[in-house]
């Protein structure tokens, strides 16, 4: 079983996927969501997915549902945005990446600032 951080997170069409990130093959399929546009957020050790209203729980090393909620009453539809304490937006993605880019050429250890 691959680690966390070599695996890739992708929604397609009510699926989430996880693909090795080394060579794009398909760790995972879970194929129980329902249909339409699929948003994810890594959080932590789960992997929170959410498609037209409904909101799964999953296990991101082995794509089971941990959990689901199916939002009654709020309609449905794929969220704006998902967030958590230990989920990262994209801004935090891309300053850590700049981080690690920087260190790697300079050959030092630099910590990247949290936004």
């Amino acid at each position: 079983m691959l680690a966390l951080d070599q695996l890739v997170f992708v929604g397609l069409n009510g699926y989430a996927v996880a693909l090795d990130r080394d060579t794009g093959d398909i760790v995972w399929s879970n194929d129980q969501m329902k249909s339409g546009y699929v948003t994810m957020l890594l959080d932590g050790d789960r992997l929170i997915v959410s498609t037209n209203g409904y909101i799964f729980c999953l296990h991101p090393l082995t794509g089971d549902i941990l959990w689901q909620n199916t939002m009654k009453g709020y309609g449905s539809g794929a969220p704006t945005s998902l967030v958590s304490v230990r989920g990262q937006s994209s801004q935090d993605v891309i300053v850590q990446g700049a981080a690690a880019d920087t260190a790697a050429a300079t050959g030092t250890h630099a910590a990247a600032a949290v936004i």
